[in-house]
C-alpha cells in the first residue's frame, strides 16, 4: 500500500495547526496526505406516536459538521498547496482505535497538542498520549498558539539522544528531517555524573567529571559519525550537557523547527509508558515534537 502522512482532524485549533504542518511535511516528502476524522456520532432521536424512538438523520448540526469538516479541510488544503495529493475519511471508531489503525499504513502520524496548558482534541482524556505510547510509527505533536503561524518551518532540528538506548531509526529520522529542511541539526545529550563525584558535604570534584565528560562526548561523536558521512550537507552541533535531558531539550527547542526524541517500545497491557523525558518534552516544548518508537 502507498505510504502517506496521516493527520488526525477534530476541528480544534491544535488539530488544524497539525493539518497545516502535515501538509507542508507531505510536500517536503512528496507523499500523499490523509485526513482522518474519528469519533462516534450519536444521532438525535424523536419519539413517534407509536413504537420505539427512531434516529433522526435530518437537520442534525453535529452530523452535518462531522461530514463537512474533512471534506472542506481537504478542499482548503488543495487550494493552498497546489499539487498536494490529499484524501479525507471519517471513522466511526473511537479516536484511539481509529488513529492506531490509520497509523499502520502511514510513514508518519500527526496530531494536535496543547502541551502544559491543558489537553484538548485528540489529547483529551489522554487519547494522544495513548496513541504516542502504543503506535509503532513515528508521531509528531503540533501545538497552536502565538507564533504558530510560522509552524516552526524554520530553525534547527533538535535531536535528544540517549547513548545507553540509542537507535538508528531515531538518529536517521532527525538527519532526514534536517536534510529536507536544509537545517542544522543540534544533538543534545544529558548525562549525570555518578553520585561519588559529588562526595558528601564536600565540594564538587571537577577532575573526574572532566574526564567523564570527555568520554561521553567521544561516545556521542562515535554514534553520530556514520550519519555525518551519510548526510555531509547537514551541519551538526552536538552537546553533551550535565543534567536531565528533558530540561536541556526544552531550552534547546526555542525557535526550533522540530524536536526529535525516541521512545522505547514497552509492550505492556496497562498504562501509557512514554518515559519521563518524552513526558517532559511533550508538555513543555512549543515546537513540533516527533516521537520515534524503537525496540
Amino acid at each position: 500500500m502507498l505510504r502517506n502522512i496521516t493527520v488526525g482532524l477534530d476541528g480544534s485549533p491544535e488539530s488544524l495547526a497539525a493539518v497545516d504542518w502535515a501538509a507542508r511535511e507531505a510536500q517536503l516528502r512528496d507523499t500523499p496526505l490523509r485526513l482522518v476524522h474519528a469519533g462516534r456520532w450519536q444521532p438525535r432521536t424523536y419519539a413517534p406516536l407509536t413504537g420505539p424512538p427512531t434516529p433522526s438523520r435530518l437537520n442534525d448540526p453535529r452530523r452535518d459538521w462531522a461530514e463537512r469538516l474533512p471534506r472542506e479541510t481537504a478542499a482548503r488544503l488543495a487550494e493552498r498547496h497546489p499539487g498536494l495529493r490529499v484524501s479525507a475519511e471519517q471513522s466511526a471508531e473511537r479516536p484511539v482505535t481509529a488513529l492506531l489503525a490509520a497509523s499502520r499504513d502511514a510513514d508518519l502520524l500527526v496530531l494536535g497538542s496543547r502541551g502544559l496548558s491543558g489537553v484538548t482534541g485528540f489529547l483529551a482524556d489522554s487519547v494522544g498520549l495513548w496513541v504516542v505510547a502504543r503506535t509503532e510509527r513515528p508521531v509528531v505533536l503540533v501545538r497552536a498558539g502565538e507564533g504558530a503561524e510560522n509552524d516552526h518551518m524554520t530553525g534547527d532540528v533538535v535531536l535528544g539522544l540517549g547513548l545507553e538506548n540509542s537507535d538508528n531509526s531515531v538518529i536517521g529520522f532527525a538527519f532526514h528531517a534536517a536534510s529536507r529542511r536544509a537545517a542544522n541539526l543540534r544533538v543534545v545529550h544529558g548525562w549525570k555524573p555518578p553520585p561519588s563525584s559529588y562526595g558528601y558535604g564536600e565540594a564538587f570534584d571537577i577532575e573526574p567529571n572532566a574526564e567523564l565528560g570527555t568520554q561521553v562526548r567521544r561516545r556521542l561523536a562515535d554514534a553520530l559519525r556514520p550519519w555525518r558521512s551519510k548526510f555531509p550537507g547537514v551541519e551538526v552541533n552536538e552537546q553533551a550537557l550535565i543534567g536531565t535531558a528533558g530540561s536541556h531539550l526544552v531550552d534547546a527547542s526555542r525557535n526550533a523547527a522540530l524536536v526529535v526524541i525516541g521512545r522505547r517500545n514497552r509492550r505492556t497491557p496497562f498504562g501509557n509508558h512514554i518515559g519521563p523525558v518524552t513526558h517532559a518534552v511533550l508538555h513543555h516544548v512549543a515546537a513540533p515534537v516527533a516521537v520515534v518508537p524503537h525496540d
